[in-house]
């Protein structure tokens, strides 16, 4: 497996030096665990449905429809959602204020009772994100997957991502990279290629002491054409 300090030289030399590259790498700041566990989680209800809203559709469009979404939602309170009647769904598929996808409104409420139950067992939804080891990032995908709503793989990845949350993502650019220094040999499709992306992540965190997402964004910007790497 190639080392961390050679993919990084590579990145570097592309983006036009190493300070350079440190300011794009920079963009992306991951918090602290206690700032991650300061986040009140109906920010984090909000960022895992802007994902599901966002997945497959127009971004921008998601975006500037965004505070009628906060309206909408009850400025997405756990709770409130959660107990979402069929009448208040049936009202969501009416408002125009919001994109009127219906399985992703019922992902809403949904998610909002996954967080109400992440509440209940371990404080707050923040805690249990924030706390949760980096070295098992996958682990925590794996229950996003099997405990969330259209919050899985990428997406999910990207939702942790946005809240400032340490993850990799494994964008065309970033599984590239891993192809490249022979990690992988195909995009990882299994829990156990997801298992060596994690180990490798492991092992050049050990190397060069950054967290998960700025190696990702290394990786990313190693390879490929992209402009916009992750």
């Amino acid at each position: 497996m190639r080392d961390f300090d050679d993919i990084y030289a590579r990145a570097a030399e592309r983006k036009g030096g190493d300070e350079a590259l440190e300011a794009l790498v920079a963009q992306h700041r991951s918090k602290t665990v206690a700032e991650l566990i300061a986040i009140p989680d109906d920010r984090w209800l909000a960022q895992m449905s802007k994902c599901v809203f966002q997945a497959g559709f127009n971004w921008k469009v998601i975006d500037n429809k965004w505070p009628g979404f906060e309206a909408a939602f009850h400025a997405f309170d756990p709770t409130l959602n959660a107990a979402m009647s069929d009448d208040e769904f049936d009202a969501h598929l009416k408002d125009t204020r919001i994109v009127r996808n219906a399985q992703k409104v019922l992902s809403v409420r949904a998610n909002a009772q996954f967080v109400v139950d992440l509440a209940r067992e371990h404080g707050s939804a923040a805690r249990f994100f924030a706390e949760w080891p980096d070295d098992d990032f996958v682990g925590l995908l794996q229950v996003m997957k099997s405990r969330a709503s259209r919050l899985s793989g990428e997406t999910a990845a990207r939702f942790f991502r946005f809240m400032g949350r340490p993850s990799f993502i494994t964008s065309l650019d970033v599984t590239a990279a891993l192809i490249e220094a022979g990690v992988i040999d195909k995009p990882p499709s299994s829990r156990k290629d997801l298992q060596a992306v994690q180990a490798a992540f492991n092992a050049w965190g050990a190397q060069s002491g950054r967290n998960l997402t700025e190696m990702s964004r290394v990786l990313a910007m190693s390879t490929g054409p992209s402009s916009t790497p992750v």
